[in-house]
């Protein structure tokens, strides 16, 4: 059973390097029939945003997004649907997310490994967010201070 929400199941499995999710995809689909619902894509998205004064829209800037939409099918009637969105220019990754997302979520053959991959994914991401908490504790400065005046 996977105990991991599916919203961060692309933040989990991104903390593996992007060949071995790769790898991981093309092992887990030798013996199925992967249709591209949504061929794999990298692009840039943008940022728009609504000034306060006029209302008028405005771009704040761009970003890489990457998206793929599957369908795997094992066998006569087994069979699921997978999609991913990623902020990276890799449009392979997308497409090897969007297996493994749709492995996942419907439990297909061999799913446990693709959930082993993710549990780990998860444990390295909780790793670096202790960490960057911590570099942010440090920095961390009291504003109260600076309105005290020292007679």
């Amino acid at each position: 059973m996977i105990n991991i929400p599916q919203k961060d199941w692309i933040r989990a499995l991104t903390a593996h390097p992007t060949q071995d999710l790769i790898q991981l995809s093309e092992t887990l689909t030798r013996d199925a029939t992967v249709s591209l619902l949504q061929l794999p894509q990298a692009g840039l998205g943008l940022v728009t945003l609504q000034e306060s004064a006029f209302h008028d829209q405005f771009y704040l800037g761009e970003f890489p997004l990457s998206s793929c939409q599957v369908e795997l099918h094992y066998g006569a009637d087994v069979c699921g649907i997978g999609h991913a969105q990623v902020m990276a220019d890799d449009a392979e990754l997308a497409k090897a997310l969007a297996i493994l997302d749709g492995i996942l979520a419907h439990q297909l053959p061999n799913w446990q490994q693709a959930a082993q991959f993710l549990e780990q994914g998860q444990v390295k991401r909780s790793q670096i967010d202790q960490q960057r908490n911590q570099i942010l504790a440090k920095t961390r400065v009291d504003f109260a201070t600076l309105d005290a005046v020292e007679p």
